[in-house]
């Protein structure tokens, strides 16, 4: 155009208002659940943990399948897995419980990798049943370990779960017993893996990397068309996860300090409620598990003692929630305000134009 330049350049952001503000409430809320431990009740701790913990494992399976495109029924694989190889590090290596939940991360996406390569010659629901089917060979597995229990389990040493990594530090800071500073300590670390979490999520789905994991989910072979490699991204993605879900499990188990391979191994705990979350919060988004998992929560605390009747309630709600909101209840509320608290999607903004 005659007499016309450019002022500024044409950029690309992601960014919003609300989610600047997401940003500003974010780092407030995660320094009050810092010292939440300063005058919060134990059950309280209890309660957060077990929040925080189904929110890592809701986020991995929500990257795995919303992101991916790799609906799997066999995350309890690398949980129990996480956690089997955090207690054989304890019992066997004479670690400390708290460097073991490493192995167990370590362990779970070791495993992964053969799991991977024969889950993935299977498609659709041949895929989901096939995790399923791998998940149950190792439960099956572990149940013969002699050395950690075999089929009735077994429980961490006293003395590994009484002299853990910076336990006596915290009873005596707070004043606490020694039962409880461990409580303390592991609901630390499962707010800090929950943060991790979420912010390397984001940080991936803002990336190239994250785009061209959009595209192998929603077209595999356009995807490929423009160079992405697809093959590459699903073992990412699934490795990632696999990792990810294998920490989580092994912390859970450092908490729990029991295990056998029908607690760790089961498809209900760490497979089903973790779909429901997903879905009823909203699968494909960061924000969908945050709201699944409170929800979820919220349900089992007024439910629970209605024993069968809690999982038929559970289900009716989610076919519910699929039917009037295929979303979940975080893409129902975008669509009638429009606002996103993790942003992903790129808009074109610059470019203006002057006279000369």
């Amino acid at each position: 155009m005659a007499g016309m330049t450019r002022s500024s350049p044409y950029e690309v952001t992601t960014r919003t208002r609300a989610s600047r503000i997401t940003a500003v409430a974010a780092v407030a809320l995660l320094a009050l659940l810092v010292v939440l431990p300063l005058f919060a009740g134990r059950g309280l701790i209890q309660d957060m943990f077990f929040i925080l913990t189904m929110l890592v494992l809701a986020q991995f399976w929500n990257l795995l399948a919303g992101y991916g495109g790799l609906v799997s029924i066999g995350q309890q694989a690398f949980v129990g897995m996480g956690a089997y190889a955090m207690f054989g590090g304890v019992i066997l290596a004479g670690m400390d419980p708290i460097p073991a939940i490493l192995l167990g991360g370590i362990a779970a996406l070791i495993v992964a990798i053969p799991t991977a390569f024969f889950a993935f010659r299977l498609q659709g629901p041949y895929f989901a049943i096939g995790t399923w089917v791998i998940a149950e060979v190792m439960r099956l597995v572990m149940a013969q370990a002699k050395a950690l229990g075999g089929g009735t389990g077994t429980s961490l040493p006293r003395t590994a779960t009484r002299e853990m990594w910076a336990t006596e530090w915290i009873a005596g800071a707070l004043d606490v017993r020694n039962s409880a500073a461990r409580d303390i300590l592991t609901y630390w670390l499962a707010l800090a893996l929950a943060a991790a979490t979420i912010a390397a999520i984001y940080a991936l789905l803002r990336s190239k990397r994250g785009l061209a994991l959009s595209a192998v989910r929603d077209n595999p072979e356009a995807a490929k068309s423009v160079g992405v490699d697809a093959g590459r991204m699903k073992w990412f993605v699934f490795l990632t996860s696999a990792f990810g879900t294998g920490l989580a499990g092994a912390l859970i188990y450092v908490q729990k300090a029991r295990i056998s391979p029908d607690a760790a191994f089961s498809v209900t705990d760490w497979t089903a409620y973790v779909l429901f979350i997903v879905i009823i919060g909203g699968i494909g988004t960061i924000e969908g598990p945050i709201i699944g998992v409170i929800v979820f929560f919220l349900l089992q605390s007024l439910l629970a003692d209605y024993g069968s009747w809690y999982l038929f309630t559970l289900g009716i709600i989610g076919i519910v929630v699929m039917l009037v909101a295929p979303r979940g209840i975080w893409g129902l509320i975008t669509e009638r305000t429009g606002i996103q608290l993790f942003p992903v999607r790129r808009r074109l903004s610059g470019g203006s134009l002057k006279e000369d």
